[in-house]
């Protein structure tokens, strides 16, 4: 099992404001799914998110990727894990201002040992041509696609995506889909996209729906279809 989550439980407060998030989630992966943990705002599915990608820690239960476990790991090991195994795209693009896009996506490959070729990368992006502006000269579409390729270019076994279509608008998401779908396939990364729009799950092999801290569904996608055809 390539990624295995297990008993995985979460609190934030004390006492009277103490607010349960994960109350005891169990997930198996393989490598190279497409997986999207789906649910609604408060269902805890970008707490998952962070503590898999080891920004937040589990109150109980662990979390194993190809047989380590991240809760045994001391702070200097989990950032190197951090830094080898994992590419974030989040919902805002967090692009640095002042480098231009190729230089963006260079940033991922300096923390890479074994990182893609970035020309190579920009044109799967579609940015080639638009390397050498800035991100404010691009539109959002293009921003989160700079977002992508400065977090594939590392090569990670996992590509985290919190929402990345959140603030795109209906062609663009799809067009981010497709690219995260094309990345997929291309370059074999296990991908998991927390998403509250429930037509994205069409295109997983993977569906794990959240609901008030816990999985209500874990499935297999029996008919999976490929991003360009999804509808909502």
């Amino acid at each position: 099992m390539f990624l295995e989550i297990k008993g995985i439980k979460k609190a934030y407060g004390q006492g009277e404001s103490r607010a349960e998030v994960l109350k005891g989630i169990d997930i198996e992966i393989q490598k190279g799914e497409i997986c999207v943990l789906l649910g609604p705002s408060g269902s805890g599915k970008s707490t998952l998110l962070n503590i898999i990608g080891g920004i937040d820690n589990a109150d109980d239960g662990y979390i194993s990727i190809n047989g380590e476990k991240i809760a045994d790991m001391n702070e200097k090991q989990l950032t190197l894990y951090r830094r080898k195994h994992l590419g974030y795209v989040f919902q805002m693009y967090n692009l640095i201002p002042n480098l231009n896009i190729k230089e963006n996506v260079e940033v991922g490959a300096y923390l890479s040992d074994n990182p893609l070729d970035v020309d190579e990368l920009l044109n799967t992006l579609g940015l080639y041509e638009h390397r050498h502006k800035l991100p404010n000269q691009l539109s959002g579409g293009q921003q989160q696609r700079t977002a992508i390729g400065r977090a594939i270019v590392k090569n990670p076994d996992i590509l985290l995506c919190d929402e990345p279509t959140g603030a795109l608008d209906y062609k663009t998401s799809k067009e981010i889909l497709k690219l995260i779908e094309d990345v997929n396939h291309k370059y074999g990364n296990t991908v998991l996209m927390v998403t509250h729009n429930g037509a994205i799950e069409s295109m997983a092999d993977r569906v794990v729906k959240m609901r008030d801290g816990m999985v209500r569904k874990n499935f297999v996608n029996p008919t999976k279809i490929s991003a360009m055809d999804l509808e909502w």
